[in-house]
């Protein structure tokens, strides 16, 4: 793990809700190993919910997801994560090199409702959340209202592809549009908890 290196420079953040300077922001963080979370996991992101989030403080976008895993891979900590190809978030997270992972507790699920269910190319669904953008020594975007940030550098990216199914029945249920997931495997560097 690195460890945790104030920057005091910030960007100013441009109709996205307001950005707090970083020192200030990420002071309440300590960066945590990520053994401590790993196996957490299935409650952390299936039943709780995260954001992902990709690109700066001037330019970025987030929404709400439910399917992920934590884990080691190719010798690596790893998080996975899926995003459909109409979303917004998923330019930033394919033109991006990193991506955040923020967990909210139970008090925020409407913020998390709002940002899974409006689009960011539609206006600033993180002001109307009532959420704030922080951003991390690295310069990825988390949100000061989480527990927790996992902030990830991007290794691998695949759309899903209905003939490599096992289950047939996958594809017919969750895919009808053929709208698969692309899903990104990405190094966790950092794990930020309050």
């Amino acid at each position: 793990m690195r460890k945790f290196i104030p920057i005091i420079a910030l960007a100013a953040l441009a109709g996205c809700g307001g950005a707090k300077n970083e020192q200030t922001a990420m002071k309440n963080y300590r960066v945590t190993p990520i053994e401590q979370v790993q196996n957490s996991a299935p409650r952390l992101i299936g039943q709780g919910w995260m954001l992902i989030t990709a690109g700066n403080l001037s330019s970025y976008n987030t929404m709400t997801a439910s399917w992920g895993q934590l884990g080691h891979l190719w010798n690596k900590n790893v998080a996975t994560m899926y995003i459909r190809p109409q979303r917004y978030t998923k330019e930033f997270v394919d033109r991006e090199g990193t991506f955040t992972l923020s967990f909210f507790k139970e008090n925020y699920r409407n913020a998390l409702n709002i940002c899974g269910t409006k689009s960011g190319r539609d206006g600033d669904k993180v002001k109307e959340a009532g959420l704030t953008p922080i951003a991390t020594p690295a310069g990825s975007v988390g949100f000061e209202e989480a527990y927790m940030i996992i902030e990830c550098r991007k290794l691998y990216a695949d759309p899903l592809k209905a003939e490599a199914f096992v289950d047939s029945s996958i594809p017919a249920k969750i895919y009808p549009e053929q709208d698969f997931h692309t899903f990104y495997v990405g190094e966790i560097l950092n794990v930020y908890v309050k």
